[in-house]
């Protein structure tokens, strides 16, 4: 879309996940930071938020009530910083400068997250990834997206998922599913659709943030979704 360029990516933890289930599978990585990459040199300011629950789900362990929520959703940023920096050495690999900065200090593995430092690395034409969520318990990794998209001044957010954008039901489940071109953000808080959490969808709204779902599935998905060459969604105010 020519309106976008500067653009934070929202990646599913989940999406590294091998087929045996072990919690990475280095083609996924590999060809998701060729992706960005690509992107990058085509001008693209990138930012990235990628979940961890190829590893833990902070919400899941809590909810199950053998450890806390507060402690799970903690494990749960640790779990988004080791893809974090896991993507950051695949961006490097595939060419691209790329910092990892973590909203949970630990300055030994990652810069810490502050919005100035990120600024500077974004405009240096760096792709960031940010990991550790908002660095908070009770707040998902999609909300964590769209702060960062508001604090960072980017144009939009493009939530990557396993389809080409918001269908009313799972399509995978319903073939009677309609997939929508476009959304306001009230319908998709009123319909209840569930491919980010209400709270990151009134975020977004509050501050007119786009929002772009596609399926980063295969070479280049994200790169053709930016350019308007691949099929999704856009919920806008």
């Amino acid at each position: 879309m020519k309106s976008i360029k500067r653009v934070l990516v929202k990646l599913s933890g989940e999406a590294l996940l091998a087929a045996d289930g072990y919690w990475l599978d280095p083609k996924t990585l590999s060809t998701l930071a060729a992706d960005l990459a690509g992107a990058s040199r085509l001008g693209y300011q990138i930012a990235v938020v990628i979940g961890g629950g190829n590893i833990i789900r902070g919400a899941k362990v809590g909810a199950a009530g053998w450890i806390d929520r507060a402690t799970a959703d903690s494990m749960g940023m640790l779990a988004t910083i080791v893809n974090s920096i896991a993507l950051e050495s695949a961006l490097v690999a595939a060419g691209a400068s790329a910092r990892t900065l973590s909203a949970v200090a630990m300055p030994t593995i990652c810069e810490t997250y502050a919005r100035q430092p990120a600024l500077h690395h974004i405009e240096k034409g760096r792709i960031i990834v940010l990991g550790g969520g908002t660095g908070s318990p009770f707040f998902t990794t999609d909300t964590a997206a769209v702060l960062r998209s508001i604090e960072l001044k980017c144009d939009a957010v493009l939530k990557a998922t396993q389809v080409d954008g918001i269908y009313s039901s799972d399509p995978k489940k319903d073939p009677a599913a309609t997939r929508f071109d476009t959304l306001s953000h009230d319908d998709a808080i009123r319909l209840d659709l569930k491919i980010m959490d209400t709270a990151a969808f009134a975020l977004a709204r509050g501050n007119r943030m786009k929002i772009l779902v596609g399926s980063a599935h295969g070479p280049g998905a994200i790169t053709a979704i930016l350019q308007g060459a691949a099929k999704s969604t856009l919920v806008t105010p």
